[in-house]
């Protein structure tokens, strides 16, 4: 396998094997952007799913994008809680699916970043569009990229998705699975993991007991896995969050070896990532 080492004072000269060359500063700086290390095309349609930091990673993602010349928009086709003041340039909510693409249209010159979202729930959260309309969305002139949270997890580090779940628009270029390496060793129970039984039956672990590299990477392989409903020429990217807790660039290492141990067809890479980090990316690696 291949490694790239991203690190926070961009100091470090590296050299990378095949198609990689020797960086410099500058150019370590931008390979250790979200951009950079997902392999961002000039078009995307990129689908969020698995355990928690979809939502941070999404408006990260989106304002990255932006500050680049990008026009995008974020959205979801479940829940997502409202963004916060500077996670977006604009805000719309509107339950006709007219008006939503007539927004975009309208407003792309105004704002390089726009979330959409059909009502306004009662928990603080916004309700998403359906599939199609995010299909129609990505085909709209001057739009770059979109992205959408396509399940949800309660916040918690491990999850299997529910037989409903996720939910993915056909037009989806780019899958991103994020499981939180604080998980691995974590006790299987509903405290600790979304849709514990649906973990359970999947990878084999007994709840009450430990949860293991072997086990996770199995949520990221299995059919019924995290990557649930991948289209078949979608790319797909392994995120492990949550490095910059104690031992988590070796614990996430560990699950990276059995991940790709399993040579899952679609997933291109893997990153270990810290989204609530100032620098997001510690290390991708390839297979």
């Amino acid at each position: 396998m291949t490694r790239i080492h991203m690190e926070s004072d961009q100091k470090i000269v590296y050299s990378i094997v095949k198609k990689f060359v020797k960086k410099t500063q500058k150019e370590e700086r931008r390979v250790g952007s979200l951009t950079e290390a997902l392999g961002i095309g000039a078009r995307e349609v990129i689908s969020l799913v698995g355990a928690g930091g979809k939502t941070t990673l999404m408006f990260r993602l989106a304002k990255e994008l932006s500050l680049g010349g990008k026009k995008v928009i974020t959205t979801t086709t479940t829940k997502i809680l409202e963004p916060a003041p500077g996670e977006t340039g604009s805000l719309f909510v509107d339950s006709d699916e007219e008006r939503i693409k007539d927004f975009v249209r309208g407003h792309l010159d105004q704002y390089d970043h726009i979330t959409v979202a059909r009502e306004r729930l009662g928990s603080g959260k916004l309700k998403g569009l359906s599939p199609n309309l995010v299909d129609e969305l990505c085909h709209l002139q001057g739009v770059d990229a979109v992205i959408i949270e396509a399940d949800g997890a309660a916040g918690r580090p491990v999850k299997a998705p529910r037989e409903h779940e996720p939910v993915i628009p056909t037009s989806t270029t780019l899958m991103v699975a994020i499981l939180g390496v604080d998980g691995l060793e974590m006790r299987l129970s509903e405290e600790n993991v979304f849709q514990p039984e649906r973990v359970s039956k999947m990878t084999g672990v007994p709840m009450g007991e430990r949860l293991t590299d072997e086990a996770m990477a199995i949520l990221m392989t299995h059919p019924e896995g995290v990557f649930k409903g991948t289209p078949s020429r979608s790319r797909a990217v392994a995120f492990l969050n949550k490095v910059d807790i104690p031992n988590g660039v070796a614990k996430a290492r560990s699950i990276a070896d059995k991940i790709l141990d399993k040579k899952h067809r679609q997933i291109e890479r893997i990153v270990l990532g810290q989204l609530k980090s100032e620098s997001p990316v510690a290390e991708v690696i390839f297979p």
